[in-house]
Order: structure tokens, then sequence, then C-alpha cells
């Protein structure tokens, strides 16, 4: 038996600010994955794989985007 004076919590967020927040945080991951690696173990070797497109421009991109996303979860439509 439920009892009728005990209150649910109150959050600030809704359900799909939640999700959006998760998404965010994904592409953040996605992004820092690629740019991760590429170096070499030797310092008087040197590794062209450091200048890969996917750490020069897709893993800052992918970054940014996610910092967005994160912006915009918290700023949709908060719940009152």
């Amino acid at each position: 038996m439920k009892n009728e004076n005990t209150e649910q919590p109150i959050f600030l967020f809704g359900k799909k600010n939640y999700t959006i927040m998760i998404v965010g945080i994904i592409v953040i991951a996605l992004g820092f994955i690629f740019m991760a690696g590429g170096g070499s173990d030797n310092p008087e070797v040197f590794n062209e794989e450091i200048y890969n497109w996917q750490r020069i421009r897709l893993a800052p991109t992918l970054v940014i985007i996610g910092l967005g996303i994160e912006i915009y979860a918290i700023l949709a439509n908060p719940k009152k």
C-alpha cells in the first residue's frame, strides 16, 4: 500500500533532456577516441599518423558538436 503523503522526487530536466545529454556524451567520447593514439615510442622516429585527418579535423569537430548538443540539452525546455 502506497503512502499518499510521500512526494515524488522533482527532477530539474525531463526525460528528453537526459536523452539528449547522453547523445552529447557519446559524441564527445567518440571525438576523444578518434584523437587517441598515433604517437611513437621512439622519440627519434616521426610517425605521420599523428597528422591523420581523423585527428586533425574529425575529432575536434565531434567534440565541438558534442559540446553544442550538451548546451542544447541544458537549455531545451527545462521542466517547470
